[in-house]
């Protein structure tokens, strides 16, 4: 822990009026400490978003090859109705990892 010795007003003022020096109190300091991510050409965030966007694209080729298993069948015949079934969102990549910072 970190202190500081400090005079408050009060203590200066009643020092003045007592003639006497005025006592320091001690003062505990709190930090707030935190990491920036891009600091120093830090690679983090980037790494994060690269790992977003692999898995972000696996997703999407998983809907998109569902939807190819559901639609091409057998016989030839495409089978819109089933394509209808699979929800494919749209791709948004990199977004996760740079919020992250």
């Amino acid at each position: 822990m970190l202190y500081d010795l400090r005079y408050g007003a009060g203590d200066l003022a009643e020092a003045a009026r007592e003639a006497r020096r005025p006592r320091p109190r001690l003062v505990r300091r709190a930090v707030a400490v935190h990491s920036l991510p891009r600091h120093r050409w830090d690679k983090t965030v980037a790494h994060w978003a690269a790992e977003q966007e692999r898995r972000a694209r696996q997703r999407l080729r998983e809907r998109v090859g569902t939807v190819l298993r559901l639609v091409n069948t057998p016989d030839g015949v495409l089978d819109l109705a089933a394509a209808e079934s699979v929800d494919v969102p749209p791709a948004r990549h990199r977004h996760s990892g740079v919020w992250f910072a």
